[in-house]
Parts: C-alpha cells; sequence; structure tokens
C-alpha cells in the first residue's frame, strides 16, 4: 500500500475524500473517480462571484461560496471550484478538475483532469495536467507538469528499479501536502514527490520519491536507444 492516498494527503477535512477510497495507488483518481464524479455535475451553480469578461463554457460547472473568478478566466465545465478559491486572470480550467477551498489557479495558469487539495496554488504561468496536487502544495512561477511521454506507450514509473505500469497514457504528478516546486521547474509524467518535499528553482524532475526529499539539481538523464536517429548527442 505504499501508494495509497493516505500516504501523501491529509484528506480528513477534504470535501471530496471519499474519490481516494479503495484505491490502491492514488493516481488512479484521475480516472473514473474523478470523471464520474464531473460527470454528475450538471447545468450551472454560482455562488462566488464572477467578474465581468470571465467566461464560463459549457453545463456542469460549480462556483462555491466566496469564489472569485476575475476577468479573462476561461472556465470548461465540468468542473467543480470549492469555497474561497481564486481563479485570477487568463487562468483556463479545460474540464474535469476539482479546485479545493481557498486553492488558486493563477495567471495564464492551465489546468485540466486535476484535483486541487485545499490551499493548493498554482499561481502564475503553470500549466498542471492529470495530476493532483496536496494541502497547501505551492508551485512556483512557471511550474509545468508534464503529463505526456513524447513516445508511445503508457506511463511507467521506476522505483528503485522496479518498473511499474501506471496504467495511465497521460499521468503528470503527484504532489503530497506542502510539497514546493521552485519557479520554473518541470516534472517529467509519472513524478511523485512525498509530502514536504521540495525542488529548487529552474530544474527538472522525474521518478518517485516515497520520502521528504530536497531536489537541488536536475535528476533527469537523457539515454540514447538504438531504434533513435542520431541526431548529434553526445
Amino acid at each position: 500500500m505504499r501508494f495509497h492516498a493516505s500516504n501523501f494527503f491529509d484528506l480528513t477535512q477534504f470535501e471530496h475524500a471519499q474519490l481516494f477510497e479503495g484505491l490502491e495507488n492514488v493516481w488512479d483518481v484521475l480516472g473514473d473517480p474523478l470523471k464520474n464524479f464531473c460527470s454528475h455535475l450538471s447545468g450551472r451553480t454560482i455562488e462566488g462571484e464572477v467578474m465581468e469578461g470571465a467566461h464560463l463554457m459549457g453545463d456542469g460547472i460549480y462556483i462555491g461560496e466566496g469564489v472569485v473568478v476575475e476577468p479573462g478566466a476561461l472556465i470548461k465545465g465540468p468542473c467543480y471550484i470549492g469555497r474561497n478559491a481564486e481563479i485570477r486572470h487568463g487562468a483556463y480550467i479545460r474540464g474535469n478538475v476539482i479546485v479545493g477551498e481557498g486553492a488558486v489557479v493563477g495567471h495564464s495558469t492551465e489546468v485540466k483532469n486535476s484535483i486541487f487539495l485545499d490551499e493548493a496554488k498554482a499561481g502564475h504561468f503553470a500549466y498542471v495536467g492529470d495530476s493532483v496536487l496536496g494541502k497547501d502544495t505551492n508551485l512556483g512561477a512557471g511550474t509545468k507538469l508534464a503529463n505526456l511521454k513524447i513516445i508511445p506507450g503508457n506511463v511507467v514509473l521506476n522505483i528503485d528499479g522496479e518498473k511499474l505500469d501506471s496504467g495511465r497514457r497521460k499521468f503528470g504528478a503527484i504532489l503530497g501536502d506542502k510539497v514546493e516546486l521552485g519557479c520554473n521547474s518541470v516534472t517529467s509524467p509519472g513524478t511523485i514527490l512525498a509530502p514536504g518535499s521540495m525542488v529548487y528553482p529552474c530544474i527538472g524532475v522525474r521518478g518517485v520519491f516515497l520520502r521528504k526529499t530536497v531536489l537541488r539539481e536536475s535528476n533527469m538523464v537523457l539515454k540514447r536507444k538504438q531504434n533513435f536517429p542520431d541526431i548529434g548527442v553526445k
């Protein structure tokens, strides 16, 4: 049960904790549980403020009490935006998204098929695809959570030399509670960071880190394969 949600998140106060129940692997929430939850949203429920110049597309949009959606934001259903969240100017929510209470989707940040737990923040110029951000997680400006390999096939996790097929073609990152990613950092598909981990700015990260880790330099390795064309990489 090393990939159980309880190893990464404190879900006791999260409104949608039931989505993670019964899942052996935390990333499985990004499949049927998230899709089914969002498919049951209907119409538009707007309890917060949608400012003039913001745009809503489609149905299945819930905007909770105290939410502020700023001008220039685009929200495409289905999605659920919890109480007191901020959707800032230029944000793009592409559907199948849950934004927890007090969370932030910031300027020029794009989010799709992802979950923000309470107080998670992607404040500036971020991309969040097929990912889960734990409570109080913060993405520095320009952070990208890549979710699709450039070669065919599912995302495969490498855990101390053991390979585990995630079963997902698109899989971004699982970031435990209180993870901090520095500005302009990039995570490769299938990156998992334990609660409290930290990534320094301007570096790339790939892999599975089941203990609190501080990454000060890139751990990505470029591998040449025989079936790749020679592009001059030494």
